[in-house]
């Protein structure tokens, strides 16, 4: 199975390295999360950039396909892949994140935690269409439950991370209690797109 070519992946290598420029470069989440939109906006203009691999459903749960995992822990990519009826559980991410539509539709539902450690709503159901963009994080909300909005097809959304995230323990939350338990998701990948191969283009100018 192919792992795409540096032609047609070039555009996410692009975000990767305008990624790793933004992270080395600024440590404000709030500037993070505003110049990163910026970026995975870009982005998920398109999809063709996407290998195949990285688009594939379970047909009991969704996965999670690593594309880049910065070597210092700083940020990571992953595709999520969902198959029709597939939802998270309500969970958080200890991190700050952007999710943004590429294929289909997401549906997501906020939760906060009071300090009796109930659950309740945090705000309407939102629904991501391709094209847009939702940020998460401790600061500005953390705890959600995802779902795809699409009854009858895949959907897809490219996540960005502040860490490695398939590596960092997070929590699940029972619905009724609040009741938390820890979790590392770790990645559906048993392999990643190769974003470096640029040698053709270089024969190219031979």
């Amino acid at each position: 199975m192919s792992t795409g070519n540096a032609d047609t992946v070039a555009p996410l290598r692009d975000f990767v390295v305008e990624m790793t420029k933004l992270v080395n470069l600024e440590t404000k989440e709030n500037k993070l999360l505003s110049e990163g939109t910026g970026l995975l906006k870009n982005l998920i203009k398109t999809d063709s950039w996407l290998p195949e691999f990285c688009t594939i459903p379970h047909p009991e749960f969704y996965q999670q396909f690593l594309l880049h995992a910065d070597p210092l822990g700083k940020f990571s990519v992953v595709s999520f892949v969902w198959g029709p009826g597939q939802k998270t559980p309500i969970h958080d991410h200890c991190v700050w994140g952007l999710i943004g539509m590429l294929r289909g539709m997401e549906k997501g539902q906020r939760y906060k935690q009071l300090p009796s450690g109930e659950l309740i709503q945090d705000g309407p159901e939102t629904l991501l269409r391709p094209g847009d963009i939702e940020a998460v994080s401790p600061t500005i909300g953390d705890i959600h439950v995802v779902s795809n909005a699409v009854p009858d097809q895949t959907s897809i959304s490219i996540h960005v991370y502040g860490a490695n995230i398939g590596a960092v323990k997070r929590h699940t939350y029972d619905p009724s209690t609040g009741k938390t338990k820890d979790f590392v998701s770790g990645y559906s990948s048993k392999q990643i797109p190769n974003l470096w191969d640029r040698s053709a283009e270089v024969r190219a100018t031979l």
